[in-house]
């Protein structure tokens, strides 16, 4: 049986664009930055999908959508560049000159909470009894999207934060079997010291965001689900002896990294392991889509495992869309709404994506051999919100965090102030 991961009160605010692979600067076939406006046979979709497997998602959704709702024009509000800065400012401006899209992509958590707090989305639970996701959707999943007993907005898909990406053989040229998963942090240091010793960076890492990401899957290694939890719910003390050992282990992994890290997005890093100059990088599973599109194969050109004493949890984030309060084509946006939480809906636009569906009536056997491993742990394992990626805790939490993380890890901070600005940023 599942567990159930105990996430708190839901609150926090924008749209954390680096996530997920969002750092497109394609643009997008049918973009428009203006609003949707006109009658009830429209919808104005906005997004942050402008290109790579994201923009090919995006897509086949569309495809899908434009068979159940013919009668629906889409209109393609992606917006790319820079980071997804664009989106984040275009959507704010926007929300704010109450001139919203009709529906837009936010990730599921607690990333939504300001935008409910201030009254700008819709409770759509009704659409959740209307389309039957009630009896298709896990419980967890919607008890992390409930808040208040009101749910506003609808999963397109599950992404997993704790996975190792690992060339095998670079692994192997350091005498490390590649089929040989350390148990925890210490045995895995103890393999990135034989890489070190060969010559190649035995961690990849790039700019902040993924710092953090890789500070979380720390956090959860050592303090385990419960203790893990408790970060977010109060019931874990940001100063105790349990996150000092996890800094400490921190800040060993970091001393493996790549000293260009800064000037790096997660597609450098993780381009890293795939040419064999690193052995290992820690990233969401959108990264398998980088392998994937090289012709790289699971098992023989790459190795993917959880993070070392993470076995048993699955790091979650997802991307969904919401009704905001004005839209002008609100009849649009829920034939959206339904076409996202579809099966067809899900099964195309997370075949094109690598993620899983949120769904659990998918055929396994119609994705990948990565992805039939993802939804087998999304079905067995502990599920725990990521910080990075919206689903644990508020924006303003997040940044305190992403702070604390770069000063620390560009030596302007040691240990003890980086883990008193951590349990100041927690308490924000």
């Amino acid at each position: 049986m599942r567990r159930t991961a105990t996430v708190a009160g839901i609150a926090a605010a924008s749209l954390i664009l680096a996530a997920c692979g969002g750092d497109g600067d394609g643009g997008t076939d049918g973009a428009t930055g203006g609003g949707g406006g006109g009658g009830g046979d429209q919808v104005e979709v906005f997004t942050w999908w402008a290109q790579g497997s994201e923009k090919a998602g995006l897509d086949a959704l569309v495809g899908v959508f434009n068979e159940q709702h013919p009668d629906v024009e889409f209109i393609n509000g992606a917006v790319a560049g820079g980071a997804g800065s664009a989106a984040k400012d275009m959507l704010q401006s926007r929300l704010q000159a109450g001139d919203p899209p009709d529906t837009f992509q936010a990730h599921a958590g607690q990333e939504l909470t300001d935008y409910i707090n201030a009254g700008q989305l819709e409770d759509v639970s009704a659409m959740y009894d209307e389309f039957g996701l009630t009896d298709v959707f896990p419980q967890d999943l919607i008890d992390l999207l409930t808040v208040e007993d009101a749910i506003y907005s609808v999963p397109s898909n599950i992404h997993r934060s704790n996975v190792v990406w690992a060339n095998p053989s670079v692994l192997e040229e350091a005498g490390i079997d590649p089929a040989a998963v350390p148990a925890d942090i210490d045995a895995w240091i103890a393999d990135l010291e034989k890489v070190q010793a060969a010559g190649k960076t035995p961690l990849s890492v790039a700019t902040t965001w993924t710092q953090v990401h890789l500070l979380e899957t720390v956090l959860m290694a050592d303090l385990g689900e419960e203790a893990y939890n408790g970060l977010w719910t109060g019931e874990t003390d940001w100063a105790g002896p349990e996150v000092t050992q996890a800094l400490e282990h921190f800040e060993t992994l970091i001393g493996f990294t790549n000293t260009d890290r800064d000037g790096l997005d997660w597609p450098e890093s993780t381009q890293m392991v795939i040419d064999g100059s690193a052995a290992y990088n820690v990233m969401g599973d959108w990264a398998v889509a980088a392998f994937e599109e090289q012709g790289i194969e699971r098992g023989t050109g790459f190795v993917d495992f959880p993070v070392p004493g993470t076995d048993g949890m699955f790091g979650f984030l997802a991307d969904s869309f919401t009704l905001p309060v004005g839209a002008p084509n609100p009849d649009g946006a829920k034939a959206w709404l339904e076409t996202v939480g579809s099966l067809e809906g899900q099964v195309a636009f997370n075949k094109a994506k690598g993620s899983i569906p949120a769904r659990t009536d998918a055929d396994p056997a119609e994705f990948s051999e990565y992805q039939q491993s993802a939804i087998e742990a999304y079905a067995d394992d502990a599920i725990v919100p990521s910080l990075a990626h919206g689903a644990a805790s508020p924006i303003a939490v997040l940044n305190g965090v992403s702070d604390a993380t770069s000063k620390f890890t560009t030596g302007a901070s040691d240990l003890a102030t980086f883990q008193s600005e951590l349990a100041t940023a927690a308490g924000s």
